[in-house]
């Protein structure tokens, strides 16, 4: 993963960090193909900010023809998304990646399986939060996050005030938060962090344990949501000793 990245953004916004890759082994024709003719139909609405300066929020009920809509964060490869796709016909699912070659990754796999009920933003997710109207999020999903292990790193990952905040906001209420991750220091920060900005964790957190010893983090987020898929990650994550955790989290009613 690359050091620090600061790319300059719109200039009524000034500069927003972003830390890792963009690119990696160079595209084949077909994945070429796939972001030259497949992505723009499938952008979630006007999230550049060259096209929308103002942040003018999604028309969500005309853009997903008023289906409920989910948000996956990071979805690497895009597994998970298209097999909740599949599994959840009337929903729709926005997926962001700034990784271009996972973006082209699942583009194959939508062109292939034919699924019609997904979007992807090739950016940061935080470029999505900006113009999502309020309470207009069902479900949301962090799986296998960037784990900056690094301690000075940290205020990198996901789960910091930044981004859980705009989550939280266009979470409605009662919907849920899911995160997967087999970093027991992440699991550390996510259960610091995700209820400062008001999720409600749905599981019990032991009183006392050794976060840094994969085989002491236990208890009900040990075992996998019912709908979920094992992801390549997960599977290297398995095959190296780690342990994957499931933390669910939800948004309070109103």
């Amino acid at each position: 993963m690359s050091d620090d990245i600061k790319t300059p953004d719109h200039p009524e916004r000034g500069w927003r960090n972003f830390y890792g890759r963009r690119h990696g082994p160079t595209l084949n024709k077909a994945q070429k193909d796939y972001l030259d003719e497949d992505l723009e139909a499938l952008s979630p609405g006007a999230v550049d900010w060259d096209v929308n300066p103002e942040r003018t929020p999604i028309d969500m009920a005309t853009r997903f023809k008023g289906k409920p809509v989910w948000l996956e964060v990071g979805f690497g490869g895009g597994e998970h998304m298209i097999h909740m796709a599949e599994t959840y016909p009337e929903v729709e699912i926005i997926g962001c990646e700034p990784y271009i070659n996972g973006v082209a990754m699942l583009l194959g796999k939508i062109r292939r399986m034919a699924v019609q009920n997904v979007a992807v933003h090739p950016g940061d997710a935080r470029d999505v939060m900006d113009i999502l109207p309020a309470g207009s999020i069902s479900k949301a999903f962090l799986n296998y996050p960037d784990p900056w292990p690094k301690t000075r790193h940290h205020r990198r990952r996901f789960v910091t005030q930044e981004h859980l905040v705009p989550l939280f906001e266009a979470l409605a209420p009662g919907s849920e938060f899911r995160i997967a991750t087999d970093i027991c220091d992440y699991v550390r920060q996510a259960v610091q962090e995700v209820p400062k900005a008001g999720f409600i964790p749905q599981f019990e957190v032991p009183a006392a344990f050794d976060y840094d010893d994969p085989q002491e983090v236990s208890g009900d987020w040990d075992t996998p949501w019912d709908d979920w898929l094992s992801t390549r990650y997960e599977q290297k994550a398995l095959r190296e000793g780690r342990k994957p955790h499931y933390l669910t989290y939800r948004k309070p009613e109103a």
